[in-house]
């Protein structure tokens, strides 16, 4: 029935994000958008468990290869102020 929660393999499009949460590939999404950088959600998500754990949750974000780079560079950066924040707020305490 299932095999394993890897991303699926598709000709000039490669997985960049894997989350158990839609609205967290959602954003991302979103945010390459914004950055004109196209992009696609493959949700393996069984909708008729309420489930957020394991195989039969997984979300994953998806951009052409040649967008490859440039997505992951956006997501990281995307990512450096989270962990900017809480670097500071460990040295205040």
């Amino acid at each position: 029935m299932l095999k394993d929660p890897t991303p699926n393999k598709f000709e000039n499009w490669v997985c960049i994000l894997e989350k158990g949460t839609e609205y967290e590939v959602q954003m991302a999404k979103n945010y390459l958008n914004s950055l004109e950088i196209p992009s696609n959600i493959l949700s393996k998500r069984d909708r008729s468990y309420s489930m957020n754990i394991g195989e039969m949750s997984m979300v994953y974000l998806y951009v052409p290869k040649e967008f490859e780079d440039e997505a992951r560079d956006a997501l990281e950066e995307l990512d450096e102020p989270e962990a900017e924040e809480n670097s500071e707020e460990e040295s205040d305490t």
